[in-house]
């Protein structure tokens, strides 16, 4: 009886192993959804140097953020602020079922060396390449240089 038990035991706990790995279950495994808004940039007081923020909501498995392009610079770079710092970062992960947000004061893109001075009313081409999803294309509105988004809270 209790070898019987036993089998039936392992049996079990073989079947939620399996269970586990299916791909339907788990986003990690899943392909990634992505969506961007909010983006914008803020109209900018010099000629060569810009910033860029946008928000990137997943509904799927995990992507990583890879590089930045765009017509408008002939650089574009990833930063995070951390403790009051600026800090240029190769990739940004993109979580599974979370969100990725790039916000004053936080994580921004840099448009280096402009190819022109976008002014309030443009709309910037922004490519975002990501590792699992390829390419997506974001048109950046120019805002006020004192631009502040509503968070509606």
């Amino acid at each position: 009886m209790s070898l019987r038990l036993g089998r039936v035991a392992a049996l079990t706990a073989a079947g939620l192993v399996l269970a586990g790995c299916g791909g339907s279950g788990g986003s990690s495994s899943a392909r990634p959804e992505l969506k961007v808004n909010g983006a914008y940039m803020p109209a900018p007081v010099t000629g060569d140097m810009a910033a860029g923020f946008f928000t990137v909501t997943n509904s799927g498995g995990a992507d990583t953020l890879t590089s930045v392009t765009s017509s408008a610079a002939r650089d574009v770079t990833l930063h995070s602020t951390k403790d009051g710092a600026m800090e240029e970062e190769k990739s940004f992960q993109v979580p599974a079922d979370g969100t990725l947000d790039f916000a004053s004061g936080g994580s921004h893109l840099m448009f280096e060396d402009l190819t022109r001075k976008p002014k309030q009313g443009d709309k910037v081409p922004v490519q975002l390449h990501f590792a699992k999803s390829g390419t997506v294309t974001v048109e950046m509105p120019v805002k006020s240089a004192t631009y502040s988004p509503k968070t509606g809270h």
